[in-house]
């Protein structure tokens, strides 16, 4: 997101704001300000080694006014290296979520007197106002990067805080167990240097979780790299695979799978037609019928797709999806006309989400039909050529939460292109 919407640059001077709000008090604060700047540099450095360190926030939010707690986030955030432009306004961002964050969850602890519990090493009584501290931090940042995704990249806005909830309440609630430790050390007679231990064992396991992410971020760019060179050689669907991935996870979780495993069939979704690189590009932008020889040309792209991805370990059953999306229900689908459940969970998910974007969108040889008609031209083929668990999951979702695609049938009426021939059905995409 090279370029970010004027509506967002206008949410992070919001942000900002408030963030300089809740720091507008410091010169008033009575803190002790060598703390707040050892944790400030303590933080600068966990920022730089491995990302977001939220311990040392956290222990600044027990131990600190929300001002001064408020400040420790802000030079490590100003300062950390950012990948992506624009690097100042991002920079500004990260400064600002967290100040606003570590404010919210010091407010919150001190007004259930988490202060005196950490002092006086109060157990199990310190655990309460730590716990709802933490709770209020991860709230604060799952609504403010909602908002951000929101705004920025078009995510519905209760999908984007759900999500962002779920994935980070596990580790900010350990990362608060571990600044809790910080605090209640760093007010004992042991004093900072114990607290500081409580890092050691923390920063190397962060360390190690940021380096499995950083894996994990490299893979995805390879994904995605992949992905943007079938949209250039196939002009007329440029936009298809990340949507079929959208549609494939929905589907996803109306059959209530797990996190993991919804990931998976996202990444199905998104390759299933990297092996059109391995097609001729006059092939899939030809308008009208193809010919019998060329059709057998084009079937061969699952079998391309397969080979290019089955090296990539973490994808799992995503590349039985990229093999096998084109198989049907009867057993007349390619390329190994399996029947019923010999095709693959996850590409029976891909099949139903690939033909009903092929249907909502404008290709080479057909317009875009309405969402409904599609839907019920996947429930008229449930059984021979869809599972009808699959169709039924993605009506369901659809139901709940509408779809957005980059090309819709009302708008397809304002784009040149032939219909689809005369005889062709779903199953039979390019």
């Amino acid at each position: 997101m090279e370029a970010v919407p004027a509506r967002a640059r206008v949410y992070v001077g919001g942000v900002a704001l408030a963030a300089l709000y809740c720091l507008h008090l410091l010169p008033s604060v009575r803190a002790p300000w060598w703390v707040v700047a050892l944790l400030a540099v303590l933080y600068a450095g966990g920022e730089r080694l491995s990302g977001s360190f939220y311990p040392v926030l956290l222990a600044g939010a027990f131990l600190l006014p929300p001002p001064a707690a408020a400040l420790v986030a802000v030079p490590g955030a100003l300062l950390a290296p950012v990948a992506r432009r624009p690097r100042l306004l991002r920079r500004i961002w990260r400064a600002s979520q967290l100040a606003v964050a570590a404010w919210a969850a010091s407010r919150v602890h001190w007004a259930l007197g988490g202060r005196d519990a950490v002092v006086s090493s109060d157990f199990p009584y310190a655990l309460v106002p730590a716990g709802a501290a933490v709770v209020v931090f991860c709230v604060v940042l799952t609504v403010l990067d909602g908002g951000i995704l929101t705004l920025a990249e078009g995510v519905p806005a209760r999908l984007a805080w759900q999500g962002l909830f779920v994935r980070s309440l596990a580790p900010i609630a350990v990362h608060g167990l571990a600044g809790l430790m910080m605090a209640v050390l760093w007010r004992s007679p042991f004093g900072p240097v114990a607290a500081l231990l409580v890092l050691l064992p923390m920063c190397v396991s962060w360390w190690a979780f940021a380096q499995y992410h950083r894996e994990r971020a490299a893979h995805q760019a390879t994904i995605r790299a992949l992905v943007q060179a079938v949209d250039i050689k196939d002009e007329y669907t440029r936009g298809h695979s990340e949507r079929v991935g959208q549609a494939s996870m929905m589907i996803a979780r109306e059959l209530g799978m797990d996190e993991g495993r919804i990931e998976v069939l996202r990444f199905a979704g998104i390759l299933h037609d990297v092996g059109k690189l391995g097609v001729p590009t006059r092939l899939l932008r030809k308008d009208g019928p193809l010919t019998p020889e060329e059709r057998r040309i084009i079937e061969l792209h699952p079998e391309y797709g397969h080979e290019m991805v089955r090296g990539i370990s973490f994808l799992g059953e995503a590349r039985a999806a990229v093999l096998h999306h084109h198989e049907r229900l009867d057993g007349s689908g390619y390329p190994y006309g399996l029947v019923g459940a010999q095709i693959p969970e996850s590409a029976r998910v891909v099949a139903v989400a690939d033909a009903f974007d092929a249907m909502t969108s404008t290709r080479s040889y057909s317009r875009a039909r309405p969402v409904g008609t599609a839907l019920e031209e996947l429930e008229r083929c449930a059984g021979t050529q869809f599972d009808p668990r699959m169709v039924t999951a993605l009506v369901r979702a659809l139901g709940r939460h509408g779809w957005h695609p980059a090309v819709t049938a009302d708008e397809a009426t304002r784009l040149p292109g032939p219909r689809r021939p005369e005889g062709s059905r779903p199953g039979v995409r390019r």
